[in-house]
């Protein structure tokens, strides 16, 4: 045992103050001391397995904000494009229509009438068909255009119910310029001018717009909506038409449905029967038409839009928008809101050797006068 622990420690081992070396253990006793209770210092979190660990400077990274989806920004934008691709097509549409100065012929003077007027015309005109074509429609090789059809189309001005009034094709009609004869025979004497100008003086009625459809151009908007329905009340064979129908409802496709429209021959009452064939079959082919499995298709909506305005002619301060307003018009008469109807019948006559029909002089005045007020057509001068 040193003889330190015996006393105290020699001299010259006395400690100094601060971090001299303490013989005796005071040192470790004050390093010993308890430190005041408290909460343990704040350390780094804990890093979740791959999470995001603290940055350089100890806080903890704030996810990325995500910007707000704008939903109606995006919606308008798509609505945009919708309404400058729909404009497109129709003013493509529009630009395709074929076009004749058939209104404004010399020395009109009918005053405009209240209400809307459409001279609706089926040509025979084989304009575009080739021999294949020809053949299928059994068009012939007729040169020039003669019409088989002629309607006058009225839509009110007050939003009430359109008609649709058949006139004949050998109607016995006064022609500028060329005496009494059928009415298709001003067609063929000055085209849709000496048509316009004929019924305009005929009937009393202003004309406010022009369409006519020929051959192919019917048969191809049949086809377009995939085939019409209609249901006949007996067979109908016509070799001069080429058309072969059995009596019950079938579906036509676009050389039957021409020849259809066309057959006169094989009927009783001729063209009277040729007429009331037409009105059925056009407003089945409106009704097709307008109908949720076309206007909701593209694969019809866009070849019907595309035959229409390639084959429809009409006059020149016509456009694509005012045949959209004569299809809603159609529209309502094949659903049966409206009249539809032929021009009073009268009876049988003869012009220059031809057999002729004649107009109910008084009641076809009165049809006429009630379209040319904008007025209902008084029933009892309708024939059914």
């Amino acid at each position: 045992m040193s003889d330190w622990s015996a006393g105290p420690p020699p001299k010259g081992r006395r400690p100094r103050s601060g971090d001299a070396y303490d013989y005796y253990g005071r040192g470790r006793e004050r390093a010993a001391a308890p430190r005041p209770a408290g909460p343990p210092p704040a350390g780094p979190p804990p890093r979740r397995p791959g999470g995001p660990g603290p940055s350089d400077d100890g806080r903890r990274p704030q996810p990325p904000q995500r910007k707000p989806k704008r939903w109606g920004r995006r919606i308008g934008i798509t609505l945009l494009v919708l309404v400058v691709l729909a404009g497109g097509l129709v003013f493509y549409f529009d630009s395709m229509l074929q076009r004749t100065d058939a209104l404004d012929y010399p020395g009109r003077e009918s005053k405009d009438t209240p209400g809307t007027n459409w001279l609706l015309v089926g040509s025979d005109s084989r304009e575009g068909l080739d021999d294949s074509q020809r053949e299928e429609l059994s068009a012939g090789n007729a040169p020039g255009r003669r019409t088989d059809s002629m309607m006058l189309i009225h839509i009110p001005e007050s939003g009430g119910q359109p008609a649709m009034i058949s006139l004949p094709r050998d109607s016995s009609v006064p022609i500028p310029g060329h005496g009494r004869d059928k009415l298709n025979s001003a067609f063929s004497y000055g085209g849709p001018q000496l048509l316009a100008q004929t019924l305009e003086g005929v009937t009393g009625v202003h004309i406010d717009h022009y369409a006519e459809i020929g051959f192919g151009g019917f048969a191809d908007l049949v086809d377009a909506v995939g085939g019409v329905d209609v249901c006949l009340d007996q067979p109908i064979k016509d070799d001069m038409a080429h058309i072969d129908l059995p009596a019950g409802c079938q579906e036509l496709d676009g050389p039957n449905a021409l020849g259809f429209v066309r057959a006169r021959y094989a009927l009783a009452d001729g063209d009277i029967g040729r007429a009331a064939n037409q009105r059925k079959l056009l407003g089945a082919l409106v009704d097709k038409a307008s109908s949720p499995a076309t206007l909701f298709n593209p694969f019809r909506l866009v070849p019907l839009a595309s035959s229409a305005s390639k084959t429809f002619t009409v006059n020149n301060g016509d456009h694509v928008w005012h045949l959209a307003s004569l299809g809603l018009a159609m529209g309502d008469l094949s659903g049966g809101q409206g009249v539809t109807t032929s021009v009073p019948f009268g009876g049988f006559g003869k012009v220059n050797g031809q057999s002729v029909i004649l107009w109910d002089k008084e009641r076809a005045a009165a049809m006429f006068d009630a379209i040319a007020k904008d007025q209902p057509i008084p029933p009892e001068v309708l024939d059914n």
